[in-house]
């Protein structure tokens, strides 16, 4: 069994610096030393550097919510992978909905972004997902396919087992809506098929595939006890630090029972 990693991703939120480093130093008095789940949280990029020294000593990751993909440079408003390891980050999340759907950001870019990480020694979190009115239209193995196919373009089966994918439809994300366990499992299982027949069987099983949209610690350990579903990216319910070490218990609980 992969272990799983719940990452929370925090995106604008929230509005200062007192109230994020709270909400992390909750996040690692509640989890302690537990390392059975990987956790990881991903802040705003201003708050990165104090969020590291609130997470000293705590087995929490610390990702950033997108990076640029060159190295240095003319490059205003960006921000390059040295910088993030140099604050502290160990993951960095890329090709998030928002950004892709709000923002323009392409598969190609995505990619970019993806290599410049490996090559930073950051772990990527890449995310694909469709929208509402792909799912209705029944593309999202076609959109989710040229998600997959364009952001992960020319990585070897190394890169990409160390490599982590979050399938979040996007028709679920801050919604309140969430996939069922079938929808979920089904996309999850159509992407671990398409690691399988790229990079070859071995490679498939050990990629993490967390899964995203709408994740709260009522619904948590269902989805997580999925076979191909390898953990959460979280959004709303990250801001809470009571909600969010609910929805890491609910995998400490996957990973005690274990899965079929």
């Amino acid at each position: 069994m992969r272990t799983l990693l719940i990452a929370g991703n925090w995106k604008m939120n929230p509005i200062s610096t007192e109230t994020a480093v709270a909400l992390a130093e909750g996040i690692k008095t509640g989890l302690g030393t537990a390392t059975d789940v990987h956790v990881a949280l991903c802040p705003p990029f201003v708050y990165l550097s104090r969020i590291d020294q609130a997470l000293e000593g705590s087995p929490v990751g610390l990702g950033a919510q997108d990076m640029f993909w060159e190295a240095a440079g003319a490059f205003t408003g960006e921000i390059s992978g040295a910088m993030l390891v140099d604050v502290g980050c160990t993951h960095v999340i890329l090709g998030h909905s928002e950004r892709r759907h709000g923002l323009g950001e392409t598969s190609a870019e995505v990619n970019k972004k993806l290599v410049a990480a490996i090559e930073a020694k950051l772990i990527p979190i890449v995310c694909v997902g469709e929208t509402k009115e792909e799912r209705l239209a029944e593309q999202t193995e076609a959109v989710v396919l040229e998600q997959l196919s364009g952001s992960l373009a020319g990585l070897s089966a190394e890169q990409m087992a160390g490599t982590v994918l979050a399938y979040e439809p996007v028709w679920a994300i801050g919604t309140g809506l969430t996939a069922t366990r079938e929808q979920a499992q089904a996309v999850h299982a159509f992407i671990r098929g398409w690691l399988a027949q790229t990079f070859g069987e071995a490679t498939a099983a050990r990629v993490v595939v967390q899964y995203g949209g709408s994740v709260k610690p009522d619904n948590a350990q269902e989805l997580l006890a999925c076979p191909d579903i390898d953990g959460a990216l979280v959004g709303g319910a990250s801001l809470k630090a009571s909600d969010f070490l609910g929805i890491i218990k609910a995998g400490q609980e996957v990973t005690a029972l274990g899965k079929p």
